[in-house]
């Protein structure tokens, strides 16, 4: 695929929280033309997401906070219910991302990290890629309240809702952040709160 895509050039457009360029290249079409084609690319470190299950209360821990893309599109008042998330800092390991931002989210720490897959979210745009996990928990690894960060401005409701009650949040469309419908379906078909 390589020796079809030449003459790669990139602009950067913004740099403000994360970084947009207008990347144009020559892409050679399996007819044998060749175009000159532009697109837009978007964004800043990769990410992680982890879903917390209890096999004994067969609950699951999520947070709601504000999301402005979602209120400049008109939805749900720009709340979003998800699993804990966040970008992988400099210098830093998927994991230990993880574990620092289950922390700062929803105050709890985990001993046994599963290692679910890495995604693209929205690859037609997005250069970000996102590790996603699950872990178990019980009552005992929880290490404080959690609600993230004031010091990067987020204000995170900790929710413990059970197995059954996150599928049906899918359903009622209350979830629909792709990560979050991704390990919760991950969860039900790995039988894992059976």
């Amino acid at each position: 695929m390589n020796n079809r895509i030449k003459n790669v050039t990139s602009k950067v457009i913004s740099n403000f929280w994360a970084k947009l360029e207008q990347v144009s290249f020559d892409f050679l079409f399996k007819d044998g033309k060749v175009e000159r084609l532009t697109h837009e690319v978007y964004g800043r470190n990769d990410g992680v997401a982890i879903l917390l299950y209890n096999t004994s209360t067969k609950r699951v821990i999520l947070s709601k906070q504000f999301r402005i893309p979602m209120y400049v599109a008109g939805v749900k008042n720009g709340f979003s219910i998800e699993v804990v998330g966040g970008a992988i800092d400099e210098n830093e390991s998927p994991e230990t991302t993880v574990i620092r931002e289950t922390k700062e989210e929803v105050g709890y720490h985990f001993s046994k990290l599963k290692k679910v897959a890495t995604v693209f979210l929205s690859p037609g745009l997005m250069k970000e890629q996102v590790h996603l996990y699950v872990a178990e928990y019980n009552d005992d690894d929880k290490i404080d309240n959690g609600g993230g960060l004031a010091s990067e401005n987020e204000e995170i409701e900790v929710l413990e809702v059970s197995f059954l009650e996150a599928l049906q949040m899918i359903e009622n469309n209350d979830i629909i952040d792709a990560r979050t419908i991704m390990l919760l379906q991950y969860v039900q078909v790995k039988q894992l709160l059976i």
